[in-house]
């Protein structure tokens, strides 16, 4: 099949499908005599393998390193379930984040009762004060989650979802 084909049966982007071929997660497809790529049953399943572990917020590097380990079925899979357990740890201190921003958030609209004179806007005030900055935590995979405008962003940008 083509690669709109591929992409109608996995339900991705044409342009996250290359994105995803760039960075080693798809094997590079073989090409016909008019240069069209041409991609079998592996290229679906491995595509679908990715955007699932995509959809649990992995990072790329992640679905690397779990590609490594599905690629080589005798191995043992020790290496899957610390990156999982590290994974679920990151998804823990992530939601623990989220809870005390929705605090902070909260906090900061309290200070502000109603439509009134922007000069007077507790919400504006609070915004102008200084941020205190609380210690982040190491990252479970060098560079996959901790990192400002990350490979995500950068899936997004190319239209994907996961």
């Amino acid at each position: 099949m083509k690669i709109g084909e591929l992409a109608a049966a996995a339900g991705t982007p044409v342009e996250t499908i290359r994105y995803y071929e760039r960075e080693g997660l798809l094997p590079t497809a073989p090409r016909t005599e008019g240069n069209y790529r041409i991609y079998g049953p592996g290229h679906v399943e491995r595509l679908a393998f990715v955007r699932h572990c995509r959809s649990l917020d992995m990072a790329l590097d992640e679905v690397r390193v779990l590609l490594r380990v599905k690629d080589a079925p005798q191995a043992g899979c020790g290496e899957v379930n610390t990156l999982l357990d590290e994974h679920i740890d990151h998804v823990a201190r992530r939601i623990r984040e989220l809870r005390q921003l929705e605090r902070q958030l909260k906090s900061l609209r309290a200070q502000c009762g109603g439509a009134g004179e922007a000069a007077r806007c507790g919400i504006l005030g609070g915004l102008a004060q200084p941020v205190a900055r609380a210690p982040t935590g190491g990252v479970h995979v060098e560079g996959a989650h901790g990192r400002a405008g990350g490979r995500r962003t950068a899936d997004r940008r190319r239209g994907s979802t996961g």
